[in-house]
């Protein structure tokens, strides 16, 4: 291999990889949270489960953005098992996309790609810095991840151009074709290694292209190919919750039964023949891309077909797999709607959501100062999950609440309602909190940052006593309980009073030259986020005194 391959390789690979990115990252800030919304709201039944997969794919060019974010999904409790595995099957398919674009290369082999890419790229990047609004930027970057896209792949062609005509290079990569479980296995653990379907398809078309393999040996690529681009959700799964683990699982089930019983129609070289058949005329270089493209395509969606109906076993096998509790923390338990008409029952409904809210909220504080104390990277990786729960709970409980008001309540209950809501909203604001201390975490972990064992110490102590506020303000929530409230609303002013005297220690340390600057910006940021946390537990514990009322809530 010379150094104008590898070289040309490398700097293709590079500028697709690159263009890659600015394309997805792109598309998904233009979509924003809408993306997740439908993933979340529309999917009622497996089959619109694999089309909002295969169109949310298709939108944001990545099968492993869709189901990374299914897997994040299903770890906060917003998805089930079943929805999340019929919108990894519609990622497959969507990421075919991918192909049909690497395709439009054989159809520019009269023009260089180089006439079209670079003007895109220079329009994209005009529009992308001297876009006055941010949505205009967005598209910007994705027309200049367009053109860097196309760039890099014409890079790559020309890289494997000088050895078309090479016996040793052809029938190096020939070997594929008479050894079709060579040819899986080279397919998955490239794609592995470089966690992107499209940039193993991508070398597979331009080497088929150039005429270094054949199309019989790039279809077991094809299907190693998608083996390998299970491993993104595997990874994304480490440390998330039994649900999140499933659907990993179930993912990587469906990509390894669907090899497997595509395979022997691969290696009787039937499957080839069938692709054939299907295009006018002979497989040559001009439609070869084209018929990698139908290759993937046709893979992917005869393999849903068969699957879809099977969704429930594939469902029961990972279950067997993955055992252990599957509990859907941001799926409200206890708002029954048919309550709403019995407004005294359907208060302690939503008493018992807010309580179990914040439990909730009491994890994310809890796996936050964990992942602090530890670098524990895990522990910290849970707490997005976690907020994402408690921003669902803050939805669903606002709404049943909103829905409550507007049935005949009494004078109390009137008084009550926007207690509750306020409740809700303390709560929410804890989980942000959870997450501003998460980052302070990340900051030491990444940086290195030295902290004494004093420093340590008091951090320990305040999360200790805002510990402990939690669980009286949860017990006051709980039973209504005064004196609970009444305790919680004492350790606020420990919680208080701690927060000065860590300043007033961290600033002695600062001059005495036994603290780092850094070290010391993120400790003071860990104690104003523990002692905002105690403020929203003051409102709550306000709230159960009674001395929350409508004047209150129109503050």
């Amino acid at each position: 291999m010379g150094r104008e391959l590898v070289f040309g390789l490398i700097g293709g690979l590079g500028l697709f990889f690159f263009g890659m990115k600015l394309l997805s990252d792109g598309l998904r800030k233009v979509a924003g949270e809408r993306v997740r919304r439908i993933l979340q709201l529309l999917i009622k039944t497996p089959v619109i489960g694999v089309l909002v997969g295969a169109a949310v794919t298709c939108i944001i060019q990545s099968s492993s953005a869709t189901t990374v974010m299914t897997v994040g999904l299903v770890n906060a409790g917003l998805m089930g098992l079943r929805q999340a595995i019929s919108v990894v099957m519609g990622a497959n398919i969507g990421t075919t996309v991918t192909a049909w674009l690497v395709s439009l290369i054989s159809f520019m082999e009269d023009f260089k790609i180089t006439h079209f890419a670079l003007p895109i790229i220079g329009i994209g990047f005009a529009v992308s810095s001297m876009g006055r609004s941010r949505k205009s930027k967005l598209r910007g970057q994705v027309l200049l991840g367009f053109g860097i896209l196309f760039l890099g792949l014409s890079f790559m062609k020309g890289a494997f151009q000088p050895y078309h005509d090479s016996p040793a290079v052809q029938k190096f990569f020939e070997s594929f074709s008479r050894n079709p479980l060579l040819g899986v296995l080279a397919g998955m653990v490239v794609t592995m290694l470089f966690q992107s379907s499209s940039v193993t398809i991508a070398i597979i078309a331009v080497m088929a292209f150039q005429g270094l393999i054949s199309f019989p040996a790039a279809i077991p690529l094809i299907l190693g190919d998608n083996i390998g681009t299970t491993i993104t959700a595997e990874l994304a799964a480490m440390g998330t919750n039994v649900p999140a683990r499933r659907t990993a699982r179930a993912h990587t089930m469906f990509n390894v039964i669907g090899v497997a019983w595509m395979f022997p129609l691969v290696q009787s070289g039937w499957y080839a023949r069938a692709i054939d058949a299907v295009i006018p005329g002979p497989i040559v270089a001009a439609n070869v891309m084209f018929a990698i493209a139908l290759a993937h395509s046709a893979f992917n969606i005869v393999n849903t077909i068969i699957f879809l109906p099977l969704i429930g076993l594939l469902e029961r096998v990972s279950v067997k797999i993955v055992p252990g509790a599957a509990e859907l923390a941001a799926v409200p338990r206890y708002l029954e709607k048919h309550l709403l008409d019995t407004p005294p029952m359907a208060f302690e409904q939503a008493r018992r959501e807010i309580v179990r809210m914040a439990e909730v909220a009491r994890g994310a504080v809890k796996d936050a100062m964990d992942g602090f104390l530890n670098n524990d990277v895990k522990s910290l990786n849970r707490v997005a999950s976690t907020e994402e729960a408690i921003d669902n709970l803050q939805t669903e409980i606002t709404q049943y609440l909103v829905e409550l008001s507007q049935r005949n309540l009494s004078e109390e209950e009137s008084q009550e309602l926007p207690v509750f809501l306020h409740s809700v909203n303390d709560i929410e604001r804890i989980g942000d909190h959870a997450e501003n201390l998460v980052e302070l975490a990340q900051r030491k972990i990444e940086e290195r940052l030295p902290f004494t064992d004093l420093a340590i110490a008091e951090l320990k102590g305040m999360y200790s006593e805002t510990s402990n506020m939690i669980e009286d303000v949860i017990t006051a929530l709980r039973a209504n309980d005064k004196t609970s409230a009444r305790r919680a609303l004492k350790r606020e002013d420990r919680v208080n009073q701690l927060q000065i005297e860590l300043r007033q220690n961290h600033i002695q340390r600062l001059n005495k030259g036994a603290c780092k600057v850094l070290s010391g910006i993120v400790f003071l940021d860990f104690v104003n986020n523990l002692e905002k946390i105690g403020d929203h537990l003051t409102n709550i514990a306000q709230a159960v005194m009674g001395s929350l009322r409508w004047e209150r809530a129109a503050e």
